[in-house]
């Protein structure tokens, strides 16, 4: 990967493929590696792909103090102008979902069309993770054992079905030793999701916009992805049914096909 200046720091990108600019935006403690190969490669083909680490994670500038899910939107800004893309196609998933909402709200003329999966909008009749989720997550990643830490977040991240897959395990075991994010900075994430709420000005949105959220999520319940789509008019909701947080990973080549539609709306 590659760094560039985004204002007083830099960020950590890399681009692949060919096609129009596609910016995938990763969430809460996650890393460029977790889109993982299998849905990368079903895109590389029809698009070029941008990923990137958030501050504080891999090469990125160090994370001093508390961020804002507003200034992480200012770096995806940031990032695609250092990179003299005048818009792009925008996927953002749970974090990176909130932080594509404010990318949009801000830049709506950066952004083609907006893709936000399993994420949240804040307000009334939204919910973040359930606290016995959080509680198993932060006692796992408290211990000090890493492979004990991967394992609740991939059991608390997938499908009770894809959970049954030890080769899904291997794979993000593989990913998160490869390039691991500090406590503090997935402290720094949780605060700033939680302060997170664009509910009451997601219809001022007009960019073609596509919701996607599985059944089985239980970092951020289905019911967020009907309610974005509630507040985001003429948008599209596709409930993958069986489907956890991380539908990418359950099912690459159907979020592949998902992204591919929708960007064609553009054309």
């Amino acid at each position: 990967m590659t760094l560039v200046s985004v204002g007083d720091h830099q960020l950590d990108y890399e681009r692949s493929g060919a096609g129009p600019p596609l910016l995938l935006i990763m969430g809460m403690s996650g890393t460029a590696l977790h889109w993982g190969e299998p849905f990368l490669s079903q895109l590389r083909g029809d698009f070029e792909l941008i990923v990137y680490d958030h501050r504080g994670v891999g090469s990125s500038s160090r994370l001093d103090g508390p961020v804002t899910i507003a200034q992480m939107a200012d770096d995806a800004a940031g990032l695609l102008t250092a990179l003299e893309i005048e818009s792009a196609h925008v996927l953002g998933i749970s974090m990176g979902g909130m932080v594509a909402q404010e990318l949009a709200l801000a830049h709506p003329e950066m952004v083609r069309t907006l893709t936000l999966g399993c994420t949240y909008c804040g307000g009334e009749g939204s919910s973040l993770t359930e606290p016995e989720v959080l509680q198993g997550l932060a006692e796992a990643m408290l211990s000090g054992d890493r492979v004990r830490a991967v394992r609740a977040a991939f059991e608390a991240n997938v499908s009770p079905a894809g959970a049954e897959g030890e080769e899904l395990f291997e794979r993000l075991l593989a990913v998160t030793e490869e390039r691991a994010v500090a406590v503090e900075v997935v402290m720094a994430h949780m605060q700033a999701c939680a302060a997170h709420d664009t509910s009451s000005r997601l219809g001022e949105l007009t960019t073609p916009t596509l919701v996607v959220h599985g059944t089985e999520d239980r970092m951020l319940p289905v019911a967020n992805g009907r309610l974005i789509a509630s507040h985001i008019t003429g948008s599209r909701l596709e409930i993958l049914d069986g489907v956890g947080h991380l539908f990418f990973w359950e099912q690459p080549e159907r979020a592949a096909d998902l992204l591919r539609a929708h960007a064609a709306l553009a054309v």
